[in-house]
């Protein structure tokens, strides 16, 4: 009876880690459901075979009842495939593993003590849930992103070792003397071959840091070089206007004196239609949101798209300034090039941004092909190294838990973001 309890246990504790390593293409309230049916299931199947078989013919087949469901809510819910795959159910078996072999070692050298079994599974269950949550799933997850190789030797490793622990060394840690010693003895070596994927993950981390931050510096200066290239350019204007006032009152004066007020008018209002087609516009008050507004609304205008653009942001925002630009500078960008291919009468480009209650972005676009969008509810990129803008989007909004939106209704596309 006691291995069986043992067993359901670490089916339910690896089955949740299952869930812990998991980056689901669908939302929580979809996902958790159908993995917390599957552990049940997993467990009752364990259970049936225990009674109407034996422990023996349960140990034989438990890769079969319990990994094979897992490696398949996997395939189903995971964002990734391949290797990168495989390296996640490897990881949660692992972890697994590492404490139910704590906790027999444990309850071996006490005797056999029942209440040290329940205690060490307890403790050290606490201890590897915090560590992965507060932890490894970041730097995991962050890895998943950015390494493109490595997968394949990584899984190599962890499957000698799941080959070694499960098939190899005969017995149960706890019961067997011999497994008590060498299967805990090979797990110490994992946690070892683990700590340092760990510094490899954490090394890609920061460099993934180092480089979002290099992104973000190089957004606001060419923001702000762009702002200042505007404000410089405005200003010339007016210093032109202002050398030539003197002789435009000379030139009011004269008609007016001749009675031809009209032409008098009519010439004032076109100096200040000049003034004002070079005023310098401030979209915003953040300065980098600013300066990335006006940067890519001037581009749109180039391009001869119609600008509607409605904005309203505090000074202070409750996300980093350059971070929220850059998911911005994504989508005005998407926005953009999907506007250059229409024909240039249909181009148009509308923003309605609000800071009340909370900071709300619509961008939409006319679009006149049919857009598919993934179970994710992303856009599905039609050729290889597209998308990345969306990507970087949703990133954005996993982050700092925003929700974002991407539709097609009536011929537009529209993104919605609410922070």
């Amino acid at each position: 009876m006691l291995e069986l309890i043992s067993l359901e246990y670490m089916t339910m504790i690896g089955m949740t880690m299952v869930l812990l390593f998991l980056d689901s293409r669908f939302s929580k309230w979809r996902t958790i459901p159908i993995v917390c049916s599957a552990i049940v299931l997993v467990m009752t199947t364990v259970a049936v075979l225990y009674w109407y078989t034996s422990f023996e013919t349960v140990l034989q087949l438990y890769s079969l009842v319990a990994h094979i469901p897992s490696l398949a809510l996997f395939l189903v819910f995971s964002r990734f495939r391949g290797w990168r795959l495989v390296f996640q159910i490897l990881s949660s078996i692992l972890f697994c593993t590492l404490i139910h072999h704590g906790a027999g070692l444990v309850y071996y050298l006490s005797g056999g003590r029942f209440w040290t079994l329940i205690v060490s599974y307890v403790v050290l269950t606490a201890a590897v849930i915090w560590f992965l949550i507060r932890f490894l799933r970041p730097l995991l997850r962050q890895a998943l992103l950015e390494l493109r190789r490595g997968w394949s030797l990584m899984c190599l490793m962890m499957g000698a070792y799941y080959v070694l622990v499960i098939y190899l060394i005969p017995g149960y840690v706890g019961i067997t003397r011999s497994s008590t010693i060498l299967k805990p003895a090979v797990s110490l070596l994992m946690v070892g071959f683990y700590s340092i994927l760990t510094f490899l993950f954490s090394s890609v981390r920061k460099e993934a840091d180092a480089r979002h931050s290099a992104q973000i510096s190089v957004l606001q200066l060419s923001a702000l070089q762009s702002r200042m290239e505007a404000v410089r350019a405005a200003e010339n204007t007016i210093r032109t206007e202002r050398h030539d006032l003197r002789y435009r009152l000379q030139t009011v004066a004269e008609l007016v004196a001749r009675g031809d007020r009209e032409t008098a008018l009519d010439f004032l209002d076109a100096a200040q239609q000049r003034l004002d087609d070079h005023k310098a516009i401030q979209w915003c008050r953040p300065p980098v949101l600013d300066a990335v507004f006006a940067s890519y609304f001037d581009q749109a205008r180039r391009q001869g798209i119609r600008v509607d653009a409605k904005l309203s942001l505090p000074d202070t925002l409750p996300v980093n300034e350059g971070e929220l630009a850059i998911a911005l500078a994504n989508a005005l960008e998407n926005a953009i090039h999907a506007n250059l291919k229409l024909p240039q009468d249909q181009r148009e480009l509308r923003c309605k941004l609000v800071a009340r209650p909370g900071i709300m972005l619509e961008l939409a676009n006319p679009c006149n092909g049919d857009v598919v969008f993934g179970p994710d509810g992303l856009p599905v990129a039609r050729r290889e190294g597209h998308g990345l803008g969306c990507q970087s989007i949703s990133a954005f909004c996993r982050k700092h838990g925003a929700v974002c939106q991407f539709t097609l209704t009536d011929g537009w596309f529209r993104l919605r973001l609410i922070l």
